[in-house]
């Protein structure tokens, strides 16, 4: 046996050993990871108002305290006042619920011939075994969805917390990056920071002014509707058809037509078809000229980078997919080379040898009298009364 073999052989059980470390170790933070970086994403996003905040005189904890405080603020009365909403719309479900279910049960007796009454059907419901199964499963479960709702306010306090660090500690951060670098690479991380900064602040400052107008744009349609809780749900639908990418539309005003059309039916139509309108406005007119300078990337781009970031986190990654491209595709335009185009048709959409703005039947006529012009040249491409010195041929020899 070769001497260098056993050691190979170790070598590579250590190897291995490591790689399934390191596999479970991954499998263990992934956790951790994505919650680092939801907070570095968002303190890239409070960056600007916290440097500007600092240039001023103020303390950079400080700055970023009172950011967070205002963002805190902005979050708690968001969920109050759709909670309130909610509340008050269940309660008044609770109590018309008599009523929609006589409705339903003279459909039915007049619909199928029967003869059934409100209490009758009340004590099969009551009295079913389903029901009591799903209290006894409710009941259980009480426990899971406890530890889900604490899950969820541990997470979202690392989150906070982790950002905040890297907030308020933006430029000590930095430095103890750069320090282990040479300076051509420092420059390159700063430029990175920068161009992160700048994308991640425009996308969330875009999509706010965006969601600022979309909500005093249906807040006055269902003022004039008479919709109830319109202050939360023209916030509802600002907040969720912004910042939920793709979907975020048709989430957002299903809830508004839900409500509309407790008060009216023809009123959920007409919520329908203004948020239909106000998409396409927004889509055509008013997005192109806010995210020109701060998130200008294509929408197939942005659509499939949303997908892509879905499938490996989530909706945590539907979120941060879009600054996070446009990041990349900005430090990517600040490095890749570029060269001038070629005076080719093809590059404007255009056949090779096709003539711009010729019609069809002239290019077809041209294509039909071709033949006929070749079978009336001689072979070198002359025409067959004169030679090659101007004289008459002679008569062609076998």
């Amino acid at each position: 046996m070769p001497a260098w073999l056993p050691r190979a052989m170790v070598l590579a059980l250590a190897l291995y050993a490591c790689f399934r470390l390191g596999s479970w170790a991954f499998d263990q933070l992934i956790g951790l990871l994505i919650n680092v970086l939801i907070a570095f994403f968002l303190a890239l996003a409070i960056e600007p108002a916290v440097s500007r905040m600092s240039a001023r005189g103020m303390r950079r904890g400080l700055a970023t305290f009172l950011v967070f405080l205002v963002v805190l603020i902005a979050g708690v009365g968001f969920v109050v006042l759709l909670g309130s909403m909610l509340a008050g719309q269940i309660v008044d479900m609770v109590e018309e619920f008599p009523k929609y279910l006589d409705s339903v049960i003279n459909w039915v007796n007049q619909s199928f011939h029967t003869d059934l009454s409100r209490v009758e059907v009340q004590d099969s419901l009551l009295h079913s075994d389903w029901l009591q199964k799903y209290v006894q499963n409710s009941a259980t479960g009480v426990l899971d969805v406890s530890t889900t709702v604490l899950g969820g306010l541990f997470r979202l306090l690392t989150i906070f917390l982790f950002s905040f660090y890297f907030a308020a500690d933006g430029p000590r951060l930095r430095r103890a990056l750069c320090s282990v670098l040479p300076p051509a690479r420092q420059a390159e991380v700063l430029r990175a920071w920068e161009i992160a900064v700048d994308k991640t602040g425009g996308y969330l400052y875009s999509r706010g002014l965006m969601a600022l107008i979309s909500g005093i744009a249906h807040y006055i349609l269902l003022v004039i509707l008479g919709v109830p809780y319109a202050p939360a749900l023209a916030v509802w639908v600002g907040l969720v058809s912004q910042f939920i990418p793709t979907i975020g539309t048709y989430l957002a005003g299903a809830l508004p037509m839900l409500i509309a059309f407790t008060v009216d039916p023809w009123y959920a139509l007409w919520v329908l078809g203004f948020v239909v309108v106000y998409q396409q406005f927004e889509n055509y007119a008013l997005q192109p000229k806010l995210t020109s300078r701060t998130v200008d990337i294509h929408p197939a781009v942005a659509f499939g980078s949303v997908i892509a970031g879905t499938a490996l986190m989530g909706a945590v990654g539907a979120l941060i997919a879009i600054p996070a491209v446009a990041t990349l595709q900005a430090f990517l335009g600040a490095y890749v080379k570029r060269y001038d185009l070629t005076d080719d048709p093809r590059m404007h959409g255009h056949g090779r040898g096709r003539r711009r703005g010729e019609p069809l039947l002239t290019r077809l006529r041209r294509s039909w009298r071709a033949p006929e012009s070749d079978d009336g040249e001689g072979s070198d491409g002359r025409g067959g009364g004169q030679g090659a010195a101007g004289e008459p041929e002679g008569p062609a020899h076998a």
